[in-house]
This record gives structure tokens, sequence and C-alpha cells, in this order.
């Protein structure tokens, strides 16, 4: 009885800690007391000016805090310039390191040695200095320019105000447009380029459960990577060279191996790239139908036809990983989105939001002369665009996307710097691709391309290959492949420009119609620009009603550093599933298979995995806790759900999807299981893409980890926020570093972390 007493408190004790999840990407220089003291009252355990403070370099934990190029997060964790990120944000830097004889991305990298740290050039570190409101300087500057006749739009006014502040401060500048330009704040970041790898786990234990466990949980993932920041000898920043030193950072976090419960504070500081949660309902309606159908509906194809090839072939795997890594990425977060949309009835939301903006503006004469007939005319726009919009969607994602040695020739169509140009670009894309691969993503896409898109916009040389082969895709396909340079490395090698480039019957497919052939038609181009300036007033009106209102608020994602705050906590995908808040080495264990290369971590690594050797990095070893907690019913991190009971089931779009295993009778209610290691955890922090690699960071400003991911559930948040259904997954500081001592050795690192013991 007090078994189950205790599964009653502790699944009452997660519902309620999931309604507190608190929406919003909170801009870290407005940290304003309300939003202070509602952090302090879940549990932050800091001021304000001790998370940012620009005036005193090194008192606040944004110092340590990087951008990489504003794609991804990463954090500083030692005095010596050592970084930490996700593989994911370094994957591309360790395939363009890696060859047929050392390839880095399946064997791992590790400088056990310092002066083994590999250089990634064009990479760069950007650290924030300070954030000004310069709205009213952005305004009078607006007003100058529009008298003057001059255009006023953002590449205008970010090249002067940048410039200027640039030149003041020395500092790189970058100027962001608040809701629309209601607001404009300028950041300043000190850029340091000497970036060098220190570590990379092999992708098998980065990525593992590959595309099939991305954007789900349970995971268990070791997502994370190393680099080091080097300077100048004088501390300043520099372009690689030998004499170039290690950076000693104003502020490093410091790393808590004491580990976190359900309930515990989470704060996510990082670069989320994008979020569109100002969007109408008319276009996230046009979003759910239109666009993402058509992306997805080709896209899968693309990546089975990939999978398969990459499967057969290492040489084919390695080629193709880096662009097969961020297809299905984007792919799965397409095909999450438009579903979750629907499932979430995000246009009904907004819509209902809107009937509200529209009371609002009725109530007063002046809103009613500005935005009267905002709503009315969005309408009408999106749905006087809808229909060349699909035909241009398809044409992008079938045609303009749908083979990767494609890119290729458009690159050679486009280059003004004649033949040794065209000829580089040609060496490159057929070194990057195999003829077999592309063959048959180029029938992929004529199918796609020829049975979707009106024949009113094909143009002639298309219309030429349908009366020839009509419907046969095999036969056309077959006949343009025969007919181009591409084809084959002798063939590429016999390439000459000229009259053969031009008569090329790919380079002819590709580029017999454009882009502007479909934003011409029916005057789209004039509907799609109408429809821009409309949004922005949208934004604008629904940012003063809700100021006006008392609605805290924060601007869309654009990649500047913003702050979320919540708390562990497990989820509740579905109706009858529950998962517990956290995973551990079970569940690699359970999903290991010798057959299948997404679950294939090395013998080296299962065995030290089965040995069970976890040292001070275990759950017990790090909070002192009891052998019997988190003793729990395997699968890893799956409770009781309406699948239970079927041993065989391996999980659907319904529930807790993936290769995760089974859902069992019994239940997993607490953390890792007596003997086994945490590996990834869940918080309900609001995070997005450029948030990866950011710092998850407990109520002291201490980093217990990274973030990598969200859950399916999640995928319409970049236009509509689910409370209860947001989450962010993260991988557990401890498997980080069980995986850098036991796994690689690398004793250097955990020694400069201040983490060494005797040994």
């Amino acid at each position: 009885m007090r078994k189950y007493l205790s599964i009653i408190l502790l699944m009452i004790l997660t519902v309620s800690l999931s309604a507190r999840a608190d929406e919003g990407m909170w801009l870290i220089q407005d940290i304003n007391s309300a939003l202070e003291k509602k952090m302090q009252d879940r549990g932050l355990r800091l001021s304000a000016g001790e998370i940012y403070n620009a005036d005193a370099p090194g008192a606040s934990v944004t110092d340590a805090i990087v951008s990489l190029g504003f794609y991804c997060t990463a954090s500083i964790i030692s005095d010596e310039g050592l970084m930490i990120t996700n593989h994911h944000c370094a994957y591309a830097d360790i395939f363009a390191m890696s060859t047929p004889e050392h390839n880095y991305l399946e064997e791992g990298y590790w400088a056990v040695l310092q002066d083994q740290e590999k250089p990634v050039p064009g990479k760069e570190a950007f650290f924030l200095k300070r954030v000004l409101d310069v709205t009213a300087e952005v305004e009078v500057l607006k007003d100058e320019l529009r008298a003057e006749g001059k255009p006023f739009g953002m590449r205008k006014l970010s090249y002067i105000i940048e410039k200027k502040y640039g030149e003041e401060t020395g500092l790189e500048a970058y100027l962001n447009s608040m809701w629309s330009g209601k607001k404009y704040y300028l950041s300043l970041y000190e850029v340091y380029q000497d970036l060098r790898l220190v570590a990379a786990p092999p992708v098998s234990v980065a990525a593992f459960g590959g595309d099939v466990d991305n954007w789900e949980w349970p995971q268990q993932k070791c997502d994370f990577a190393m680099y080091r920041i080097y300077t100048a000898p004088d501390g300043s920043p520099a372009e690689y060279s030998s004499d170039n030193v290690p950076l000693k950072p104003v502020r490093k976090l410091e790393i808590s191996t004491e580990g976190y419960s359900p309930g515990d504070f989470t704060m996510v500081i990082g670069y989320p790239g994008r979020t569109n949660r100002y969007s109408s309902s008319m276009e996230t309606d046009y979003e759910e139908r239109v666009v993402l159908p058509v992306a997805n509906s080709v896209r899968i194809r693309q990546m089975a036809i990939m999978k398969k090839w990459m499967d057969s072939d290492p040489d084919i795997w390695l080629k193709y990983s880096d662009i097969f890594f961020g297809l299905s990425n984007a792919g799965e977060m397409q095909e999450g989105e438009e579903a979750c949309l629907r499932r979430f009835k995000a246009v009904e939301a907004k819509a209902a939001e809107e009937r509200e903006l529209s009371e609002w503006i009725e109530a007063s004469p002046e809103r009613v002369a500005k935005w009267g007939s905002l709503l009315n005319e969005l309408k009408e726009n999106y749905a006087a665009s809808e229909e060349v919009e699909l035909n241009k969607a398809y044409f992008r994602e079938a045609l303009f996307r749908g083979t990767i040695i494609g890119r290729t020739i458009m690159r050679m169509n486009s280059t003004r710097n004649g033949f040794d140009s065209m000829k580089s670009f040609l060496d490159k894309g057929m070194e990057e691709t195999d003829p077999r691969v592309e063959k048959e993503l180029l029938r992929h896409a004529m199918e796609g391309y020829f049975t979707n898109v009106d024949s009113s916009y094909f143009g002639p040389y298309q219309k030429e290959l349908l009366s020839m082969f009509g419907q046969d895709f095999d036969a056309m396909c077959d006949y343009v492949w025969e007919g181009t340079f591409v084809s084959s490395p002798e063939n590429a090698a016999r390439f000459t420009a000229g009259e053969q480039f031009q008569d090329d019957r790919l380079r002819r497919l590709l580029m017999d119609v454009g882009i502007l052939a479909f934003n011409k038609r029916d005057h789209n181009q004039e509907y799609r620009s109408r429809i821009l300036d409309l949004q922005n007033n949208y934004t604008r009106a629904l940012y003063e009603m809700r100021a006006e209102k008392g609605t805290p608020q924060y601007p869309d994602a654009n990649s500047t550093m913003r702050i979320s705050y919540g708390t562990v906590g497990a989820l509740s995908p579905r109706d009858g599933v529950d998962c517990s808040w956290q995973t551990s080495t079970a569940g690699i264990e359970e999903k290991y298979s010798p057959s299948d290369r997404d679950y294939r971590p090395s013998d080296e690594f299962m065995g030290l995995l089965r040995k069970g050797d976890w040292g001070r990095w275990s759950a017990s070893a790090s909070r002192g806790e009891s052998p019997g907690r988190g003793r729990g019913i395997r699968p890893d991190g799956l409770r009781r759900g309406r699948h239970a009971g079927n041993p065989e089931h391996r999980g659907d779009s319904d529930g807790c999807q993936g290769n995760a295993g089974l859902l069992h009778d019994r239940c997993h209610i607490d953390g890792a299981p007596s003997g086994k290691l945490p590996v990834n955890f869940l918080t309900d922090n609001d995070i997005t893409g450029g948030n990866s690699g950011s710092p998850v960071l407990d109520a002291h400003g201490r980093l217990l980890g990274l973030a990598f991911d969200g859950n399916k559930e999640s995928l319409a948040s970049d236009l509509y926020y689910t409370p209860g259904y947001n989450k962010c997954v993260c991988v557990d500081i401890r498997y980080i570093l069980w995986t850098l001592d036991k796994y690689a050795g690398m004793h250097r690192i955990i020694d400069e972390l201040g983490l060494q013991e005797e040994r």
C-alpha cells in the first residue's frame, strides 16, 4: 500500500510542478524586479545582478556564456579557456576533420595532450559585453533618413548604428529589432577566432539512438564536445598562431556533481535563434496546411534514400553524414511541428486572441484608424497568394533542393570567374557526393516536381521532357542522367564548360525555371510584401494591447542572449503515458543492437558500461543517497502507459516514441536505478534552436548539464507555446565527466576542472 501511495504522491507532485512551468525566453538585460522575484520564488538563489552585470566584468554568470557564431551556445568551464557545447554543434567541424583513415565521427576525438588540440578554421566565439537600448536613437535616425528620401530599412539602420558603436568601442556591434520595431537593442561582443577541438565522443555515443530517438523522450545521448579558446600572448583576440596561449577568462562556470530532483530550479542561458510566437492565426494556418506538409512529404523520401545508401557503404556514410544529419534534424522537427500545431489547436488559440485584439482595437477611434482593417487584410492576402505559394513550395523542395549535386551545378551556373572556378566547384561537388545516390535522389525529385507543380509553370525543356516520357520517371531520369557530366567521375573529368555546360541535360532541367517565375505569377510578390508589412503591424498591435493590459511579454527569439527558468520534472506526452524525468545507462543497455548503427556503441564502450564502475560520478556517490533510491523497473525512463503489457510494442507517434524499448506493466518512477549512471534529464525550460549547448544551471548558477534537444510535443513552440508539454532534454554533466574520465582517459581535463582525486 505504501508503495502505491508513494507512486500517487510523486505523480501529483510531478503534475503540480509541470503546471507551474513558465513560458518565456526573457532578454538577459531586462531581468526586472518582478521577473527576479518570480525566479526566486521558484528557487533561484542569485540576484539579477549576479546573472547579468555589464558594469562588473566577471561578476555575473553570463560572462561565462558564449555564442558559437549564433547557431549554438557554449560556456567556459575552466581557467584555461576550456569551453563545452553539444556534439551536434561541433558535428560539421568533426566531419571536416575526418578522413576514411581517421574518421573522428565514428572514433571520437580526444586530445590527450594539449598540443593535440586541433585548430578549427573559421570558428568564432562571441562573448556578450553589454546590451544598449538604442530605440530613441534609431527612431531619430529613421526620421532623418525618411526626410532625406533615403531608405530606412533594417539593413541600412544596422549598418549606420553598428559602424558607429563598433568604432567607438572596438567591439563587434549587432543591432536587433524587437517586436517588429517597437524597441531596438544593440549588443556588443568580444570575438575570439582561435578555437581548437579538445574532445568529442564517437557519434554512436554522442548521438545514441540517432534519427529514431531525435526529438523523443526517453533519450540516452552523451551530446557534448569541448573546445579551447586561444588568444595572443597579451590575452587579446587573435587569429590562429602557434604562439597563442589559452584564454584566461573573466568568469567560468562551476560544475555541480550533486545532481538534482523533481522540482529543483533550473535556468538556461543561451542564444535561441528564432521563434515566431507573434504570428497571426492566418500565418499559423498557412504553415500548418501549406508549407510544412510539402516539405515533410518530400524530405521523408530524401532521407530514406540517403539512409539506405549510407547503411550499405561506409564511404557513402562519411560523405553524406553531415548532410543527412542536418536534413533529418530539420525534417523531424518540421514533421513534429505540423502535428503539434494541429494537435494543440494553435490556429484556434491564436484566433481567440485575435478576437480579443479586435475588441481592443474597436474600443479606440485612434486604434481603429491605425489597425481597423488589419485582420481582414491579412486574411485576404494570405488567401490570394496560397495557390502560387503551394506550387512554389513543391518547386523549392523537390527540384531546387532535391539533389545535393544540383547545388554544385547551380553554383557553377552562377559563377562569373570562368572555367577554373567552375571546375573547382565541380571537383568539390563530385568529391562530396556519390553518383548512385544522386541519381536516385534525382528520380525522386522529378516525380515530386512533375506530379505536384501546375504544368503552366514548367519551362520549355521541362515540357519537352514531359512530352517525351510522360509519367515514366524512371526513363526520364535515365535520359537526363546519361546526358550530364556529373553522372560519373570520368564524365566530370572531361568537363570543358562552354557548350558542354549549356547543353548538359541536368543543368537544363534545374535552370529551366527559377523562383522568380513563381514570385511574378498573379502579383504574388506584391501579396507577399503586403503580408510582411501587415504581419509587422500585427506584432506591434499585439505588443501594445498586452502592454496596456499589463501582460508580461518577451520578444521573439532572434539570436540575442536570453534566459528561461523552470524546474526538473517528468513528462506525460499522451493520455495514459507517463515518462520519468531522468534516464540512465540502463537504457543504453536495453536499446543496444549490434545490427543497428544508431544503437551500436563500440564493444569497448559497452564493456565499460556493463562493468558499472561509475566511481564518484554515480547518483549515489554525488548525493549520498541510499542504495534503494531510484530503484525502478525498466525500460529506462518509462512508466505505465496505454501500451502497457505489450512487450513487443516499440512506440508510435501517440506516446513515448522511438526505439526506446517497451512499456511494461510496472512503472519506472524515480531517477537512475541503483547501480546505474544518470544520463539525460528533463526540465520545462523554454528553449528553441540556438539554445543547443546552453548550460543548464541550478539555483546557485552551477552547471548541471547541457540542453541538447526538445521533445516532439514541444515542436509547435516556434509558433505557439503549449504549457505542460514543452520540455528541454539535457545531458547530465556526470555522464559527460564519466565518459571523459573512464572511457577516454582524459584525466588532464578532469584535473583542469578541479575535480581530480587520487588515482
